[in-house]
């Protein structure tokens, strides 16, 4: 019998959480980001559920060149552009629209050779410093751009660095109107965390919004809302069993380190679940789980292959019952991805992305 721990892929969440990014925004169109491998839930897994997008945006190639194998013929964006210039070579053959960041993404253009001119999204920094002209640079980047036989139409795009705090979008949705004041173009601004919050707003959803987090199920501004606050499902579920039952007494303690000490008698479960497949080291005493479908929590470090968790408040559960680390367990209760990520010390998207390929992976909904 193989070892319990499994992720489920919940293809029915990813088709409401992009419904809500649709309803959230009705007069943009949605890029659908898969990046990472779908955010760590595979390309191909999540393509069937999210294909009501009007476009899908990533980073890689070979992924782009994934998706048009599975079937999709609409557009497709590369985030970051291209690399090197001979990737503009593959951008023609397979129609992928890119971003255009620095200079020398434009001098490759020029010396490009295509039959068919490429849609490019031009990107301003405009406070992140992370991708993008400079405010001062941007209208000259397009004009070079514009004047390109190889470039069709120029969209204008930024990316908001504080979108999950009020007021975070102010500052640099400043610096992109007055930059791009009567340039022509569509415009992309808003991610989860702007389209959930501002989407209303003309200005920030733009022509095209790009939902990436909050297609998969978590909260783009947690702790200050949850998925449960936006109407966002789990597409993602990690679920093992426990493996053996101890019984402690007061004094005793568990794990690596004996960083926790039973205050107590108690019953403590075994889970077969390690940071070796994903689960966070970090996550110490305290981190919500569920045994059975009822809350509790993990006693003492996490190791390569097993964690413990608190059976005080699920007397019933034995060797065999189901642990959800996260997501939705089988008989529906749900533990939001934030949650653990917040006991961990990092952010949901690390845990999607860190899930080892050890781990078995299925599809439902």
């Amino acid at each position: 019998m193989p070892r319990p721990l499994h992720a489920v892929i919940h293809r029915d969440a990813l088709a409401a959480n992009l419904a809500r990014a649709r309803a959230a925004a009705p007069d943009a169109r949605v890029w659908a980001v898969v990046k990472a491998d779908a955010y760590g839930h595979g390309l191909e897994r999540a393509y069937e559920a999210l294909r009501a997008a009007d476009g899908f945006a990533l980073l890689d190639l070979a992924e782009a060149g994934r998706l048009r194998g599975l079937g999709w013929r609409g557009p497709i964006l590369l985030l970051e552009g291209v690399f090197d210039p001979r990737d503009l070579e593959l951008c023609s053959r397979l129609d992928l629209w890119h971003v255009v960041h620095e200079e020398g993404q434009i001098d490759a253009l020029g010396r490009h050779k295509t039959h068919k001119p490429h849609r490019v999204f031009l990107k301003l920094n405009s406070g992140m410093n992370r991708l993008g002209f400079a405010p001062a640079a941007f209208r000259g980047a397009w004009a070079r751009l514009n004047a390109l036989p190889q470039v069709d139409e120029i969209s204008l795009m930024t990316h908001f660095a504080d979108a999950d705090l009020d007021g975070g979008t102010e500052a640099p949705l400043k610096v992109f109107e007055a930059v791009t004041q009567d340039l022509p173009g569509e415009r992309s601004l808003a991610n989860s965390a702007a389209l959930l919050r501002e989407g209303d707003r003309p200005a920030v959803r733009g022509d095209w919004v790009r939902p990436g987090i909050l297609c998969y199920g978590s909260s783009p501004d947690f702790p200050a809302h949850g998925i449960q606050h936006w109407g966002l499902q789990p597409a993602m579920s990690l679920r093992s069993r426990l493996i053996a039952v101890q019984a402690l007494q007061a004094g005793d303690t568990v794990g690596y380190g004996s960083t926790f000490r039973a205050e107590r008698a108690l019953r403590l479960g075994i889970v077969a679940c390690g940071y070796a497949d994903g689960y966070p080291r970090h996550a110490g005493t305290g981190t919500p789980a569920l045994v059975d479908g009822r809350r509790t929590r993990l006693l003492g470090r996490v190791s390569m292959d097993m964690l413990a968790v608190d059976l005080s408040d699920v007397p019933a559960s034995g060797i065999g019952s189901e642990v959800t680390l996260w997501g939705r367990s089988a008989d529906g209760a749900v533990l939001p991805i934030d949650e653990v990520a917040q006991a961990a010390g990092t952010v949901g998207y690390e845990l999607m992305c860190a899930l080892a390929p050890r781990v078995p992976v299925s599809v439902d909904g």
